[in-house]
């Protein structure tokens, strides 16, 4: 209808705007979404992964070193000790803790005692903590694991805004596809562990490294510093950082060297990266450089026998930079690693590892599909970095080859675990090879991805909620124990479930030698007797619970002794449970505790 002078009725022009205007709001919803489709699928695999790892939560009891480190957080927060448990920086275990400040459990009383080392402290600590607060034992260890949830998916979040930036948000997508399906990132990180964090701390400081050095600025340098003190607070390893921090700066002077205003500005970006840095560790630390106590003393005499007084030394001069705890955490470590740890590999035993462990464990605990696409992306893009200096896939390869050179060093092998800071840059590095292909032949491209993700994502269905102890189907029939052993097949967050089996049965003790049994199963209301070293009267109990990782061998006591008081030889140490290897136990509990009936 139109007027006299051929013009709308104004009545159906003010319909007309009505009608757009109501459709304007639903219009800018739907090209937002258009626009983020990307985001909209990573964040909906991000809530999906989250999903999964809280119900295990609740379905997983408390692994063996949460029962320190979740007690450990805790009193950082309320007193500020670190004394606990200095062998992990503390930036983690207060994250996981800050929950607690609502809850607000009893803080343990335990007082140590002179003769206690730093490592007795802390179990007897831990233990006061947890019997002081059994009755929300539980309620405790499921809200601490919720920040480490949170913290995975930041690292979910990370993988894809450096793969967007490097790759273009399909090769992003795929990448945090692979990281959702991927057992041994569901194991750990949803656990009160530094191995997850460190992963996000060395993926971090490599973005960082990278935005920095393709636009310098002061920022950027800001920014820089604050990645490597958070990678640093995460895991002593990353002290390999360090060097990788300072041979770029070295290259960047070298390439600026011929301008003295370049050179000098370039100094003072990294001065600032240092300075940030150091600022952050000391806060995490409360800014506390006294002395160490007298057991922490003893301890460094003890352990360095030859430059104890030297090493005590230089500990007094670095902690004039680093808080005196920190410092003393990597003498920690690094007389932990000089000692060795008992460990097995395919049937071998030793203390010192084996330059080979970390390559075949991850080879043997990831799937087959992440597997084939790690090895072949790796290929790629070493030969097209090099070829064609591609810097994006040198960014992605070479901290993948770094750390796993170090790892291969390293006389602490109990754990696929202690690599996990590579397995970002391999989900990366197989989206990009994905998309990649997609260029070639997009029918081929998805073809490959469904297959590869479909099956990745039939493993994770397959070995929930058992993500802790999955094994390759490479192993056939062979059981994870008799290849692997310590946190690869067995690490206590199976205790509950036998707890309540046992329970059912009106059984309140039992002969055991389980990891973590040592203090979790009291707090389920069953009393374990040690079985290594057996105590008399054993034969009087029905049961005996042993863990995957006491049938291999490998985590049985050092001083076992037999029936006479005489020190077990090594070959008898690990074959002490030897009979009930070819026993058939009652029950299996998440396939990482084997309950035998001994008699009737």
């Amino acid at each position: 209808m139109t007027s006299a002078i051929g013009r709308p009725s104004s009545m159906y022009v003010a319909a007309d705007n009505d009608r757009a205007t109501s459709a304007k709001p639903s219009l800018v919803v739907r090209d937002y979404l258009r626009g983020h489709i990307p985001q909209i699928i990573c964040g909906a695999i991000l809530i999906l992964m989250a999903a999964n790892m809280i119900s295990l939560n609740s379905k997983k009891s408390i692994t063996n070193d949460e029962m320190v480190h979740i007690p450990a957080g805790y009193h950082y927060l309320k007193g500020g000790d670190f004394r606990q448990n200095p062998e992990h920086p503390p930036l983690i275990k207060m994250w996981a803790a800050l929950p607690l400040l609502a809850l607000n459990p009893t803080p343990s009383s335990f007082e140590r005692p002179a003769g206690f080392d730093y490592g007795r402290f802390s179990i007897e600590s831990a233990v006061t903590f947890w019997k002081t607060n059994k009755v929300r034992f539980e309620t405790i260890v499921f809200v601490a694991r919720l920040p480490m949830v949170l913290l995975t998916l930041m690292l979910g979040v990370a993988i894809y805004f450096l793969g967007s930036e490097l790759f273009g948000v399909r090769a992003a997508v795929l990448g945090v596809a692979m990281f959702s399906l991927e057992p041994t990132v569901l194991a750990h990180g949803r656990i009160v562990h530094t191995d997850t964090a460190a992963a996000l701390g060395y993926f971090l400081f490599f973005f960082a490294l990278y935005r920095f050095l393709k636009l310098q600025s002061f920022r950027r340098a800001v920014w820089l510093g604050l990645s490597i003190g958070f990678a640093l607070l995460t895991k002593f390893s990353m002290i390999i950082l360090v060097a990788v921090f300072f041979l770029v700066l070295g290259y960047t002077l070298w390439r600026v060297w011929p301008s003295p205003e370049r050179r000098l500005e370039l100094l003072r970006q990294f001065a600032t990266a240092v300075l940030c840095g150091l600022l952050l560790i000391n806060a995490f630390y409360y800014f506390q450089h006294s002395a160490l106590g007298r057991p922490e003393v003893k301890w460094i005499i003890h352990n360095y026998p030859v430059q104890g007084q030297r090493v005590h030394s230089a500990a007094q001069f670095l902690s004039i930079p680093f808080p005196t705890y920190y410092v003393f955490g990597f003498l920690a470590v690094a007389s932990h690693n000089d000692i060795g740890h008992s460990t097995s590999l395919l049937g071998r035993y030793g203390n010192r590892g084996w330059w080979y462990y970390f390559p075949v464990a991850f080879a043997l605990k990831t799937t087959i599909p992440f597997l084939l696409l790690s090895i072949v992306s790796v290929l790629w893009a070493l030969k097209r970095g090099i070829t064609e200096y591609d810097r994006r896939l040198l960014l992605l390869v070479l901290p993948v080859l770094l750390y796993m050179a170090i790892a291969m060093t390293s006389s602490l092998n109990i754990g696929v675990r202690h690599v996990l800071p590579v397995f970002p840059f391999l989900f990366l590095l197989g989206g990009a090879l994905l998309d990649r292909l997609f260029s070639f032949n997009a029918r081929a491209a998805v073809t490959v991805f469904v297959l590869l993700l479909g099956w990745m994502f039939v493993d994770a269905v397959r070995a929930y909620p058992h993500y802790m102890v999955y094994s390759s189907p490479l192993l056939g029939n062979t059981a994870g124990w008799q290849v692997l052993s310590d946190s690869n097949v067995e690490w206590g967050e199976d205790v509950g479930e036998l707890a309540r089996y046992l329970s059912q049965r009106g059984e309140k003790e039992i002969l055991g030698a389980l990891s973590a049994g040592w203090a979790t199963l009291e707090l389920y209301g069953v009393r374990m007797i040690d079985f290594a070293p057996r105590e008399p009267g054993l034969a009087d109990r029905p049961y005996v619970a042993l863990g995957a990782s006491h049938l291999n061998g490998s985590t049985n006591p050092g001083d076992l002794k037999d029936e006479n008081g005489y020190q077990l030889s090594e070959s008898e140490r690990h074959n002490y449970f030897s009979k009930y290897r070819s026993m058939t136990p009652e029950v299996v509990f998440g396939k990482s505790i084997y309950l035998y009936r001994i008699r009737e």
